[in-house]
């Protein structure tokens, strides 16, 4: 393995309540100051086969965007697994909840300006259980998409303005498949 180019010790140059600014030798960067500096993207499929997407307005984009529920792992109760986060972030954004939540990877959400890890996480065994629309400091639209026309669905969204991240295809490609290519058994 190489040599990493900036070993320069890091020094904090911002910090807030849940982001600090970071300079190693010539990087910029972000981290996350929760423990584990990890996130969470869930993908949920209701039982009438509809893929939940969240919409809301993100300050740093001044846009609209979907995406689909996803959250910060242990910033509401600390040692919180990746599993309890998703289902916890999940009902609070969508208002369904999980029987159960799978990690099926992780991995940087943008490499070259953030330390900042996603974990895809598949929830199943889905049940409506409320309203969702997220907490007090949120404005969260529930989207409930018929998982063939999800895609489609999705390039209107697009061509109509919103901001969509690039991770939604591979949250849907998630859905039928493991992480190998080989189909996933329903």
């Amino acid at each position: 393995m190489d040599t990493p180019p900036d070993t320069d010790a890091p020094r904090v140059v911002y910090e807030g309540r849940y982001q600090r600014m970071v300079v190693r030798g010539s990087w910029e960067y972000s981290e996350r100051t929760h423990p584990g500096g990890l996130a969470a993207i869930i993908i949920a499929v209701t039982p009438d086969d509809e893929v939940l997407f969240v919409e809301q307005f993100r300050i740093p984009l001044q846009a609209r965007t979907i995406e689909m529920p996803a959250g910060l792992v242990g910033d509401v109760h600390a040692g919180e697994s990746i599993e309890e986060s998703s289902i916890r972030e999940l009902e609070e954004e969508t208002g369904w909840t999980a029987e159960r939540a799978e990690v099926l990877m992780t991995g940087p959400t943008s490499s070259g300006a953030s330390s900042e890890k996603i974990a895809f996480v598949r929830a199943t065994g889905l049940r409506k259980v409320g309203a969702g629309g997220g907490d007090a400091s949120e404005d969260i639209t529930v989207h409930a998409v018929p998982r063939a026309q999800a895609a489609a669905w999705l390039a209107r969204k697009l061509e109509q303005g919103y901001e969509l991240d690039a991770k939604l295809w591979a949250g849907l490609w998630m859905i039928d498949h493991n992480l190998d290519g080989s189909p996933r058994a329903p």
